[in-house]
């Protein structure tokens, strides 16, 4: 009987927000709504810094890399619920399920990656500010980000393998895309050794990265309290605060998502801090950035005095 059941089993149908169908048009508009927002800010971010080049800086191609990253995070996602939201759940194969949750991972853990090289990027600039030039070239720049971007391949390619391998037995997912652990709960087998694997990758890919942000900014506010000029002071600041915003939040909904236990929440709890970091979080990015960061307003600005002129 398990092994009929294992080769049946060729594609899941998402529950996802099964239990607020009233609400579903209004859901529906709701995230199609942030994830227009979502691309129009992180495209503009991109051709801002792609175009003026005041923000030709390490600082700024990082940030043009993690908005491009954002970008594609939700392009894995949000179309499918909104495809799913509009009517009945649609199955999704298990290449497919599988697809998704490759791209997820490997976008995800990029992202995580990369806030930690801004992190590192302005450690450099206010700690070490006449060797920046030489520490932060672009081969260092270029390498970080190529780096970002191996290390979420790699976890990705080991986590979707170690959970597609296992035989599954039930169809429904009780969430709205293809997530590590509400796929494992679809297995037939014993889950714990793939559990511990996910919860040993999850410490490393967040709690790594986090540390080496947190050490960065002890050195940056040790640095900035020594500053003789309140100016200075204020202006160091001002530099970090954008990307510190972003940091806490992302970090914050990521520690929550996978670091808690797992019976800790419900599955409707569950799903709202999905969709916090898969919704909300990438738009945090153009927000804070275009809204409270002093150089990317004025950058802005030129562009649309000159598109005006």
């Amino acid at each position: 009987m398990k092994t009929e059941n294992h080769t049946t089993v060729r594609e899941f149908v998402f529950e996802g927000f099964s239990s607020f169908h009233e609400h579903q048009l209004t859901l529906f508009i709701v995230f199609l709504s942030l994830y227009v927002l979502t691309l129009a800010g992180n495209i503009l971010i991109v051709t801002i810094i792609s175009l003026d080049r005041h923000l030709h800086t390490p600082m700024y191609f990082f940030l043009s890399m993690l908005s491009a990253s954002e970008t594609l995070y939700t392009l894995v996602i949000i179309p499918k619920i909104l495809l799913d939201l509009l009517g009945p759940s649609k199955p999704i194969s298990l290449a497919g399920c599988a697809t998704q949750m490759f791209f997820f991972i490997t976008l995800a853990i990029n992202n995580c990656f990369l806030l930690t090289a801004m992190g590192y990027d302005r450690y450099v600039a206010i700690c070490n500010p006449l060797r920046y030039a030489v520490i932060m070239n672009k081969k260092v720049c270029i390498q970080l980000v190529c780096g970002a971007c191996i290390i979420g391949l790699i976890v990705a390619m080991i986590q979707v393998v170690s959970v597609f391998r296992m035989p599954f037995c039930i169809t429904k997912v009780a969430h709205f895309f293809c997530d590590i652990r509400p796929v494992m709960k679809l297995c037939c087998i014993d889950t714990t050794v793939h559990e511990v694997l996910t919860l040993i990758i999850s410490v490393l890919v967040i709690l790594v990265p986090m540390g080496l942000i947190f050490i960065s900014y002890i050195l940056i506010i040790f640095t900035i309290l020594q500053m003789a000029s309140a100016e200075g002071r204020k202006k160091a600041f001002a530099t970090c605060a954008s990307h510190l915003t972003v940091v806490i939040v992302h970090y914050g909904c990521a520690s929550i998502a996978y670091l808690k236990p797992k019976s800790e929440n419900t599955r409707d709890q569950d799903q709202l801090i999905s969709v916090t970091y898969t919704v909300i979080t990438p738009l945090l990015n153009p927000v804070v950035y275009i809204l409270r960061n002093k150089e990317v307003k004025e950058a802005l600005c030129r562009a649309i005095g000159r598109k005006l002129s």
